[in-house]
Parts: structure tokens; C-alpha cells; sequence
């Protein structure tokens, strides 16, 4: 061991933005999310901040109690190559673009996700998708 104090880097703190993103769309508190895990909830401060690094087998485990898959926490990392498919439905590889304009970054879109969530069921969640979809209109696609 070198005995430096240990020092985050980008993929730990977007790891931890991210954890704390899908934590926030579920409504979760931070002491619910460290009852799941058996952890501290000061932990999850520390895993959110990237004050403490993830183990891979945490990270597992974060992943089950968010009921995410583990590839969303990387989501977003430059150089992350992702699929997408085009138009003419041909799949390319290209890589991710991490943007500050990332709408799920917006408070807002957190707080219309955590609500369309809390509905209380599928009835009222599609009337709201028509809601949204008759104020947008006709889509050039449409």
C-alpha cells in the first residue's frame, strides 16, 4: 500500500451521480437504499460523492436493490461504446456523448418520473403518456 488517501476519479463520481440518479427516480431515500444493502446511509453519501469507491460486488448488489441493470451506472462515460440503432435499423457501435444537457439530469424530469411511478396503476400511467402525447402532436414520423 502506498499510504495516499484515496482520490476519485471520473468514473467513480459518474458511477456515484448515477446511483444516486436512479435512487432519486425510485423515491428511495438514502437510509431506505442503506437498509436494503446493510450498509450505513452515511455510506451511501460516500458512494454518491465518490467519497468511497464501489466494489464490484457492491456495485451488484446496488444494482438489484435499484432494479437496474449494472451497465446503467456507466452509462454516459465517454468512451463507453454503446449500440444504437438507425433509422434504416442497422446497429452501429458509436460512442457516448456524456452531455450537460442530459434531460434525466434535470430535477424536473426526476420529479415527473418519481410521479408517473407513483400512480397507482397502468390505466392512469397511459392516460397520462396520451396527455403528453396529444399536447407534443403529430411527430414527423407519424
Amino acid at each position: 500500500m502506498s499510504g495516499k488517501p484515496f482520490q476519485p476519479n471520473s468514473v467513480d463520481e459518474h458511477i456515484g451521480q448515477r446511483m444516486q440518479l436512479r435512487r432519486v427516480m425510485m423515491g428511495m431515500s438514502q437510509k431506505d437504499l442503506a437498509n436494503i444493502c446493510g450498509v450505513t446511509f452515511q455510506q451511501i453519501q460516500k458512494y454518491e460523492s465518490a467519497g468511497n469507491r464501489i466494489s464490484a460486488s457492491r456495485l451488484f448488489e446496488l444494482s438489484r436493490a435499484l432494479e437496474t441493470p449494472i451497465s446503467f451506472f456507466f452509462s454516459g462515460l465517454p468512451g463507453n461504446i454503446v449500440e444504437e440503432t438507425t433509422r434504416t435499423g442497422i446497429r452501429t457501435g458509436r460512442i457516448a456523448d456524456a452531455t450537460e444537457d442530459d434531460p434525466l439530469a434535470k430535477n424536473e424530469s426526476l420529479e415527473l418520473i418519481h410521479l408517473y411511478w407513483k400512480l397507482s396503476n397502468d390505466a392512469q400511467r397511459e392516460l397520462v403518456m396520451k396527455l403528453l402525447r396529444n399536447l407534443l402532436g403529430p411527430t414527423p414520423t407519424e
